[in-house]
């Protein structure tokens, strides 16, 4: 993919602005846990779409600690486990116990017309959101790219490696997770001094 095609990361205010903005709308919470699947855990329109109550529930049927994505949920066979961000459990906690009839094989994204919803209703929802924020460049990937570049810029400092964020990204190829990566040119400056 070439410079300027990719999604552009967002940073924690803009973050912050989206949750804002989104949350005082109809079905605020909801779209809220769209977004932090995004951006917390790293989830793409497709798995967002199809991620399930049995996915993120534990054997006592609360909220766990960990996304279980399966492969049916994720992109070929990019099934994951993905630990949970404490914003994002919060989130999934308060939507899980708000929805009515719920079982562990409904999706967690529903309508008001549909018990599910498809990747492409999220895309939109993105695309809408970013629109009216005025966030140029900004689409569904953003949220994605965002997590794992943040999450290469910390892992060091939890004595992780690039591998660890491609497992939880569900790439097959290290190569791929290096392109989602966005560079930073202060730490680029700060290097170059060492």
């Amino acid at each position: 993919m070439g410079l300027g095609k990719q999604a552009k990361i967002l940073n924690q205010k803009q973050v912050d602005a989206v949750l804002h903005h989104i949350g005082n709308g109809r079905n605020g919470l909801r779209n809220q846990v769209i977004l932090l699947l995004s951006v917390r855990a790293g989830l793409r329109a497709k798995e967002i779409a199809a991620l399930r109550w049995s996915m993120v529930l534990d054997a006592a049927g609360m909220v766990g600690d960990e996304i279980h994505l399966t492969n049916v949920a994720s992109k070929g066979n990019s099934g994951r486990v993905i630990p949970l961000n404490l914003q994002l459990r919060a989130a999934l906690d308060e939507l899980y116990q708000a929805q009515s009839n719920r079982t562990g094989s409904n999706a967690v994204i529903s309508s008001e017309r549909s018990d599910a919803t498809s990747a492409q209703v999220i895309v939109n929802m993105f695309q809408r959101w970013y629109r009216d924020l005025g966030l140029v460049g900004c689409t569904s990937h953003s949220g994605r790219r965002t997590f794992i570049t943040n999450a290469a810029r910390k892992i060091g400092s939890v004595g992780g490696s690039l591998r660890d964020i491609q497992s939880l990204a569900g790439h097959s190829s290290l190569q791929t997770t290096q392109r989602y990566i966005e560079g930073n040119s202060a730490a680029r400056k700060r290097i170059v001094e060492l």
